[in-house]
């Protein structure tokens, strides 16, 4: 079967979504948490005044307490964004593990630009990658009491966050599970974040970021920018549209759908994270990315997508072979879907991620017997 008939045979079932279903919150999952870590310092030297990390949890901590993994999200998403990894026989099982999922700094669950009431808005400061990771450092350390974990997952941003929990605790983990990251973001990805901040940002509804209402033109754009862009690849819109302009009615719908899931600050100050993010500008490294990645002493798996037009495969590709004993593998190799292949929208790229995740925390945990 060629790549374009198995897009085709995907996408007839699926109609291709732009956000998987995950992101809502039913009844039937955990409850949100929130904890207060008082004013969160910054490495810029400023402060998060009041600041909350929003988590939930999954399955139970051992009496040891050795079977915790953490999860971190991605950009604009929340701990919902690996639920299709989590539970029973899946690769973050709850019979198995205790899953501490959370939400970044900026997220709108976690004190963020749209939920601040001490540093509303555009006067939030900035942050970077590093500050999201040592929000849940003291979440785990503080509220959890947990000093070590299996593992760290994250997608995108958050595989981003968990090789960065790799450089600045090196010792917390066994294990890293990064999917379509970058341990240095790339001058193409800073200008894909750059161009979804001026779509909004030169909305006249955005009024430099006082607005009365969402600046739903702006947001509209940026969402076709990254999630109907950046997010894919030329081979799923192939596979998807027979004529090129049959593709214009279905980015409306997905338009419509998407504008009004994430508040226009809370992408601004998040992108703004994202472009700005190296590892290798650890304290301790002097900017030097492949000394920061070959500092990392957990058993480490990169996860890319072929075509990846938001996070180039070739940055983790080259940058992850620093990492002693790395393993780096593409994300269902007969597929074609970029960022979007560790998103939950593809079968095939669900099960790839499942399979793989899971044999390598087997080999990790020695099938189980090390949590014991």
């Amino acid at each position: 079967m060629t790549r374009i008939t198995h897009f085709a045979a995907i996408l007839s079932l699926l109609a291709c979504p732009a956000i998987p279903p995950a992101f809502a919150h039913t009844p039937q999952q955990p409850a949100h948490q929130l904890y207060n870590e008082g004013d969160l310092k910054l490495e810029s030297g400023e402060a998060i005044k009041d600041f909350s990390i929003s988590y939930v949890t999954h399955g139970t901590l051992n009496a040891k307490k050795s079977n915790a993994i953490l999860m971190v999200t991605a950009i604009s998403g929340n701990h919902h964004r690996l639920d299709f990894m989590i539970g029973p026989g899946k690769a973050l099982d709850p019979d198995k593990y205790f899953i501490v999922c959370t939400d970044a700094i900026g997220n709108g669950l976690t004190t963020s630009p749209s939920n601040s009431k001490a540093q509303p808005r555009m006067q939030f400061p900035k942050f970077a990658i590093r500050d999201m990771v040592e929000s849940q450092y003291r979440l785990m350390k503080e509220k959890l009491g947990i000093d070590h974990v299996v593992a760290v997952v994250g997608p995108s941003m958050g595989g981003m966050q968990a090789l960065q929990w790799g450089v600045s605790h090196p010792d917390f983990m066994d294990a890293l599970v990064a999917m379509v990251p970058l341990a240095k973001t790339p001058a193409w990805s800073v200008a894909v974040m750059e161009a979804s901040r001026k779509a909004i940002m030169n909305d006249p509804a955005w009024k430099d970021g006082n607005y009365e209402a969402p600046p739903e033109k702006g947001l509209k754009l940026f969402r076709d920018i990254v999630a109907l862009l950046a997010a894919r690849t030329p081979d799923m819109y192939a596979a998807q549209f027979k004529s090129g302009p049959d593709v214009l009615p279905w980015m409306a719908e997905q338009e419509t759908a998407l504008w009004n899931l994430f508040d226009a600050n809370d992408w601004i100050y998040q992108s703004w994270a994202y472009d700005r993010h190296d590892v290798g500008t650890t304290a301790g490294f002097g900017g030097d990315t492949a000394k920061a990645l070959a500092s990392i002493k957990a058993k480490t798996l990169i996860l890319t997508g072929t075509k990846d037009l938001l996070n180039p495969e070739f940055e983790p590709n080259q940058m992850g072979q620093n990492i002693g004993g790395v393993t780096i593998k593409t994300i269902s190799p007969a597929t074609v879907t970029g960022h979007a292949s560790a998103g939950g929208f593809f079968p095939a790229d669900v099960e790839f991620l499942n399979r793989e995740t899971g044999v390598f925390l087997d080999g990790v945990t020695d099938g189980g017997k090390k949590l014991n």
